[in-house]
């Protein structure tokens, strides 16, 4: 695979660990990713908005047990460590939506370094990144 494209939605620690995980292994691999944030999931490209993100009700009595196993098999636990480490990979692009900037107040200037310019509508992300892509996932 060439190209794979991420919609993300999902702003719990566990759930979006998920796609992180995909954009690691799939870059590793030479594959080039592009990632859209939207609704609450786009606060992870916000300045400070990553450190909002709690383990899902269920599993909440084991946070600290599950950013252990994180670490464990070599990845930061930390959510803007994953993104600096997923961009130094050169392969992987972040979008925050258009709509959820606006909502959750997200602009050039509390944006991530790693995500600067990169507000997008999501028609956009889907007709120009996503349909061209050779996979695309939802979480």
């Amino acid at each position: 695979m060439k190209s794979l494209a991420i919609v993300v939605r999902d702003d719990s620690y566990d759930k979006i660990m998920v796609p992180f995980a995909f954009a690691h292994l799939q870059a590793a691999e030479g594959c080039k990713v592009n990632m859209l944030f939207l609704s609450w999931a786009a606060l992870a490209l916000k300045e400070n908005g990553a450190n909002q993100f709690k383990i899902q009700t269920a599993h909440a009595d084991k946070e600290q047990w599950i950013k252990d196993q994180v670490s464990k098999i070599g990845m930061p636990n930390d959510i803007l460590q994953l993104l600096k480490m997923l961009n130094d990979t050169g392969n992987v692009n972040f979008y925050a939506c258009s709509l959820a900037a606006s909502v959750f107040d997200i602009d050039d200037n509390n944006i991530i370094d790693e995500a600067k310019g990169n507000i997008v509508g999501a028609s956009w992300f889907l007709n120009d990144i996503a349909l061209k892509a050779d996979h695309c996932q939802y979480w």
